[in-house]
């Protein structure tokens, strides 16, 4: 298990995390989200023990993480980074960057081996070529086999596809975190993007201003989004007061998703319509609702300034009413 036990740590005098406490099982997957400059790549490198903590501990099983005041190289063994800057080796091949920690005894099952991660990172048609010539997605890819290959108990990515074109996000992704799972390696993964983590994280740890807001699984947190930050981190999202929404007078806003409104005859929810953007398999539209913006998805095209109605499923707004009862409070302005 890796627990993580109430952690605070600052570079200078301001702190940048704050009493950040988790803990996830051996073989799962954490994602951390948040904006930038909210701490998630500090926190990776902390649980790496790149630096050392004001307050808190870090345990992996047994073995507590300490600082640099404690190791003279950070990072235990059952440990691999992967960070922004891929550290490899430009004028040796991509086979030679990957076995580079591997053992020589046995010259046979060192190469199965990189056979085997050069075909996970999907990079056998550049096997034999010198990292120098690689694109900046190819060699994180290679910075992402070389961190597997002596098995690491814990791994931690650090926007882990970022440099990698859309046409390989897919697969790589599928292919990465089923090895993983399948090798029971635990993985904590800092991203921005939804898709590089939503189908494959265990859990979500969301990050504001160095300071956790949320723990849960993706699915609990994407159907339940206690503000405007975590719903923006899965899809485009629309505020209503309640009072727009329900009868009460209470103060305070839901969110409602694009996917969550749909057209209607007729309807207390009176809009124009703005502008309709083309999406592959909808359009989102954008209408004027009580002079602002709010968007929804539709099969068609709709034409600006059309007048229109739309409908929002009643226990969808209970159910997001429900949530302001314990709602870290972060809105935009509407």
């Amino acid at each position: 298990m890796l627990k993580v036990n109430n952690i605070y740590f600052s570079y200078n005098r301001a702190l940048t995390l704050k009493n950040i406490d988790f803990s996830i099982a051996k073989g799962e997957c954490l994602a951390i989200a948040g904006e930038s400059g909210s701490g998630k790549s500090t926190l990776l490198k902390l649980l790496y023990g790149e630096y050392d903590l004001n307050r808190g501990f870090i345990f992996w099983n047994k073995h507590q993480i300490l600082g640099p005041e404690y190791n003279l190289i950070p990072g235990p063994d059952y440990m691999k980074y992967v960070s922004q800057e891929f550290d490899l080796m430009p004028f040796t091949s991509v086979e030679n960057n990957i076995g580079k920690f591997l053992s020589n005894e046995d010259l046979n099952e060192k190469q199965r081996r990189i056979d085997e991660l050069v075909a996970i990172v999907e990079l056998q048609e550049v096997a034999k070529t010198k990292v120098k010539y690689l694109s900046g997605g190819q060699k994180q890819r290679v910075a992402l086999a070389r961190a597997l290959a002596k098995e690491p108990e814990i791994l931690l990515l650090d926007e882990p596809f970022s440099h990698i074109d859309n046409l390989k996000k897919q697969s790589l992704r599928r292919s990465l975190y089923s090895y993983l799972k399948q090798q029971n390696i635990t993985c904590v993964v800092a991203t921005h993007d939804k898709h590089d983590i939503v189908s494959f994280a265990d859990s979500m740890l969301f990050l504001y201003q160095g300071e956790a807001i949320a723990f849960d699984s993706p699915k609990h947190l994407y159907e339940h989004p206690k503000n405007s930050l975590i719903a923006s981190f899965f899809d485009e999202f629309n505020e209503f007061k309640i009072s727009e929404v329900t009868d009460s007078k209470k103060f305070g806003v839901v969110i409602i998703y694009p996917h969550e409104i749909e057209l209607a005859q007729s309807s207390n929810f009176k809009a124009v319509v703005k502008q309709s953007f083309f999406n592959g398999d909808h359009f989102l539209v954008n209408v004027s609702f009580n002079n602002r913006n709010v968007y929804f998805k539709h099969t068609k095209s709709l034409k600006s300034g059309q007048q229109i109605c739309f409908k929002i499923d009643e226990n969808i707004i209970k159910k997001r009413a429900s949530i302001l009862e314990d709602s870290f409070e972060f809105h935009s302005s509407i």
